[in-house]
């Protein structure tokens, strides 16, 4: 994440992960504040065994951009809503990459912090099959939740 100020939006994505038995690591990286060091991390975290990274930034958010720069790996980006643009800045930021250098882009929020720990199951499920029925049974939850809702 860009900031310390992003952990929390930045949990919904550590604990979705933790759901599914998947481990993790959160780190704060800034593309304009620490480029040398975002540079290092992107290039050295497939040699670590991390498969995709997910990458949360607000204002300019180049976090995700940066990473892909200097990585293989998917990158997931979540655009966050600290500035006065309640994240459309950010955003834009992320979802606006140039061709050859691809992000995935969520939407912006603690809901793109959840959504991207999901796809990165999604993505980990194609080498790790047992992940998919633990994909089925969380959609198969939500699906009772919804119909247990009383009004």
């Amino acid at each position: 994440m860009g900031s310390k100020s992003d952990a929390d939006v930045m949990r919904a994505a550590a604990d979705t992960l933790t759901q599914f038995g998947i481990p993790w690591e959160m780190k704060v990286l800034s593309a304009h504040r620490t480029p040398e060091e975002t540079r290092i991390y992107a290039e050295q975290a497939e040699g670590r065994g991390i498969e995709v990274l997910i990458a949360g930034a607000g204002f300019a958010a180049h976090l995700a951009g940066a990473l892909a720069a200097s990585s293989t790996l998917p990158i997931l980006g979540v655009p966050l809503d600290p500035s006065s643009l309640k994240g459309l800045d950010a955003l834009y930021a992320t979802v606006q990459m140039p061709g050859g250098i691809p992000v995935a882009t969520m939407t912006i929020g603690k809901a793109g912090a959840k959504n991207a720990a999901l796809f990165a199951v999604q993505i980990l499920s194609k080498c790790m099959p047992e992940l998919r029925g633990k994909l089925k049974e969380y959609r198969a939850k939500m699906r009772e939740d919804i119909l247990a809702i009383e009004l």
